[in-house]
């Protein structure tokens, strides 16, 4: 297979393959290192795609931990 065809193939299936991938990682780490600690990666790593979105979107970081924080946490 040419890199096309590779590409063309990727782009096509993009969701199942992060699907894939992310559900074969779950699996792996769940058995190395247990449920618990794996679902507090999966949970930071979830954290730092939130924030690095709301970064690259330019938003006011204040006014974003404002709406999530309890009412006074951020003013």
């Amino acid at each position: 297979m040419n890199r096309e065809k590779i590409l063309d193939f990727v782009m096509k299936h993009y969701g199942r393959i992060i699907g894939v991938s992310t559900g074969l990682l779950f699996s792996v780490l769940t058995i190395n290192i247990g449920i618990i600690k794996t679902i507090f990666i999966f949970l930071c790593v979830y954290l730092g795609y939130f924030m690095g979105n709301k970064i690259d979107n330019k938003e006011n970081m204040e006014e974003v931990l404002d709406r999530i924080l309890p009412l006074g946490k951020f003013k």
